[in-house]
């Protein structure tokens, strides 16, 4: 199956803009009548055919749809960007396929950048989305100050995870995280988190938790902790 994703579909049709009628007119050959498979991003599926299609504009026709339960888990990721966007726009696309639902982005005392160019990460999350057949598509969030998420009442009912680089931290998140629950996990930059932060996380009831034995790079950690509570979910 093929996926397309279009926000505002609304109704009984909907229209294309120029690059995805293009791309379904020169890059797959689709025709006049074809069947296509789109989603909103929001669970559902939509079959549609095609009635008119030009590059520069395409329309489709809704013929059915059906809705795909919400899953019993969450997925909150708060990061703190790298200096190379490249880094953090591979891993969007990975945990995207590997299958998330939130992200966020850390200013903490070591955070190398500051800001993220949200728009780009946005066009990973939905190719990815369309890649790996995903009905639900992630939510993206700005840079945050690493004191205001970590005091965020939103969390109050989150299994809260720090994962940091320490000899004594052996607390591997796979042995902690309960499964269909709401998680929340900070991963730190480049530098690590700062020792008072660490301490302000725990005073706020996050857990330390370990990735692994290896020193991960921060994107990889980040991929790593989605991985680990897909495994637990599966």
């Amino acid at each position: 199956m093929q996926l397309f994703f279009q926000e505002d579909i609304s109704g009984n049709s909907f229209d294309l803009g120029a690059e995805e009628s293009r791309h379904l007119l020169r890059v797959l050959r689709k025709s006049v009548g074809d069947l296509v498979h789109f989603t909103n991003g929001k669970g559902v599926l939509f079959f549609c055919k095609i009635e008119a299609l030009h590059e520069k504009k395409a329309r489709l026709i809704i013929q059915s749809q059906e809705t795909r339960p919400f899953e019993d888990h969450y997925i909150h990721l708060a990061i703190a960007p790298t200096k190379n966007q490249d880094r953090m726009e591979w891993m969007v696309e990975k945990i995207t396929e590997i299958g998330f639902h939130e992200l966020s982005f850390l200013n903490t005392e070591n955070t190398e950048k500051n800001y993220m160019k949200l728009d780009r990460l946005e066009k990973k999350i939905i190719s990815a989305c369309k890649q790996s057949l995903k009905l639900w598509k992630p939510k993206l969030n700005g840079v945050r100050h690493y004191s205001d998420v970590i005091r965020d009442p939103t969390f109050s009912t989150f299994q809260k995870f720090i994962g940091y680089v320490e000899q004594e931290n052996q607390h591997h998140l796979i042995d902690q995280a309960n499964k269909k629950a709401s998680y929340l996990v900070l991963i730190g930059p480049e530098g690590d988190f700062s020792p008072s932060e660490i301490q302000q996380a725990l005073a706020h009831d996050f857990k330390a938790c370990s990735l692994g034995k290896s020193r991960l790079r921060t994107e990889t950690a980040g991929l790593v902790a989605v991985n680990t509570l897909n495994l637990i979910n599966r």
